[in-house]
């Protein structure tokens, strides 16, 4: 069961770095870190929908939870 955890969280954070290369960029430069996972305000929040930052942060989420769901599904036919 550790050795599930363990993956699970590994991959968890493999899916969130590989989706913020991928899809961490407007233009030529990456989006900050403080911006994806910091809280917003409701401003904050109309200005990431108006400016795509919201559809950036939901698909590094997005890429976080398949390397969650991917750690999981591999912990638990390892236990076996």
């Amino acid at each position: 069961m550790k050795k599930t955890i363990i993956l699970i969280l590994v991959l968890g954070v493999l899916g969130l770095v590989l989706g913020y290369l991928i899809f961490g960029k407007i233009g030529s430069e990456y989006v900050s870190i403080k911006t994806i996972f910091g809280s917003t305000t409701k401003v904050g929040a109309f200005v990431n929908e108006f400016t795509g930052i919201a559809k950036i942060k939901q698909n590094i989420f997005i890429s976080g939870g398949i390397g969650v769901l991917l750690g999981l599904i591999i912990g638990f036919r390892k236990a076996k």
